[in-house]
């Protein structure tokens, strides 16, 4: 059902995230990673309508060279990630 969601978003009223919030929190987690330049970020918001699900929550990929991509879970939309949530979202 997220994946769902993630897809309405900028398709069906729901606005899409800030460009300038994904590169704010891209640049926390590589921080908080301390992740190596070869290392890629992807940063989604996505709306779920799953009983067990915030509503809106963002989800981090960190994709390592040779490593299994790693997904970061913040309940909370993008535009109020804090750096101590990607660090407790570790």
């Amino acid at each position: 059902m997220a994946l769902f969601g993630a897809f309405l978003r900028g398709t069906f009223g729901l606005p899409k995230p800030d460009r300038e919030a994904v590169e704010r929190v891209k640049e926390m987690a590589r921080a908080a990673l301390r992740a190596s330049p070869e290392t890629a970020l992807a940063v989604n918001e996505i709306a779920c309508n799953d009983p067990g699900c915030p509503g809106i929550e963002t989800v981090i990929l960190v994709m390592e060279p040779g490593q299994k991509t790693r997904a970061l879970k913040v309940p909370k939309p993008l535009d109020e990630v804090t750096e101590p949530d990607i660090r407790e979202a570790l």
